[in-house]
């Protein structure tokens, strides 16, 4: 059997899937980041450094979720030159991880895979309003005829400017489930709709504001598109992938002669 190229053995691509609660979820996306940058050395990950003058682990995170926010389907995708498998590599990470932070998955990425946060389209949230925090009217009655309107006007601030924009094509889906409300919702770097943006055209249209610290936001799942705008197909950003055993870092390592 011919060897792979060099490359191939040494720029496996693995994709880990994590959870963030509790307490961590008021820790910022640069310290998420750093903790992990620690937690693979911990975990004695093989972990790919880049070139040049100053080293850095090289991996990348899925959209950034918000202060505040607890999440059940976060991604960070980062190269390793060794991979223990995807049960080992779970298992340390969890190890050398802290209360607040919950490795799930680990799987290797297909070649040529666009990064976790490329292949973002969308994300699923949960929202509910807190205890004393709730709208002034009925709203589980109205949210229904609130996402049946054909647009959903609204001026977005900028740093800049403002910016006038029609909320409803990136609303996916938006319904009632018990005392929570269920959102899909276009995610990316060139459109990113906001739970509480939603909420916020919603109380406006009922000539309300949304009160301080009103949300408790759970993101349930981020999602890539394999299919068309028109024709959307989501799918969890750790549906491609697979779970492996361990690879080894050099041909003669793994099988090759």
């Amino acid at each position: 059997m011919e060897p792979p190229d060099l490359a191939e053995v040494y720029a496996m691509k693995i994709r880990i899937k994590f959870r963030k609660y509790g307490n961590l979820k008021f820790i910022g996306h640069l310290d998420v980041q750093r903790f992990f940058q620690k937690a693979v050395r911990r975990a004695g990950i093989d972990v790919a450094y880049s070139t040049g003058f100053s080293p850095h682990q090289i991996m990348s995170f899925a959209a950034p979720l918000g202060l505040g926010q607890e999440s059940n389907g976060e991604y960070m995708d980062m190269e390793v030159n060794s991979f223990l498998g995807s049960k080992e590599t779970v298992e340390r990470l969890n190890a050398a991880s802290v209360e607040g932070i919950e490795i799930l998955s680990a799987k290797v990425l297909p070649e040529h895979t666009k990064n976790a946060m490329a292949s973002v389209a969308a994300a699923s949230y949960t929202v509910r309003f807190r205890a004393g925090r709730e709208p002034d009217f009925d709203w589980k009655s109205c949210l229904p005829r609130f996402y049946l309107q054909e647009s959903i006007p609204i001026t977005k601030e900028t740093k800049k400017s403002t910016l006038d924009m029609d909320l409803k094509p990136g609303i996916y889906e938006l319904r009632l489930c018990q005392d929570a409300i269920y959102m899909l919702l276009r995610t990316g770097s060139a459109e990113n709709i906001k739970p509480s943006l939603v909420l916020e055209a919603f109380l406006d249209m009922h000539g309300e504001q949304l009160k301080e610290n009103a949300l408790l936001i759970t993101r349930e799942e981020t999602y890539m598109n394999i299919g068309t705008e028109e024709n959307r197909q989501l799918v969890p950003l750790d549906e491609i992938g697979m779970e492996s055993e361990a690879i080894a870092a050099t041909d003669s390592e793994a099988g090759y002669e």
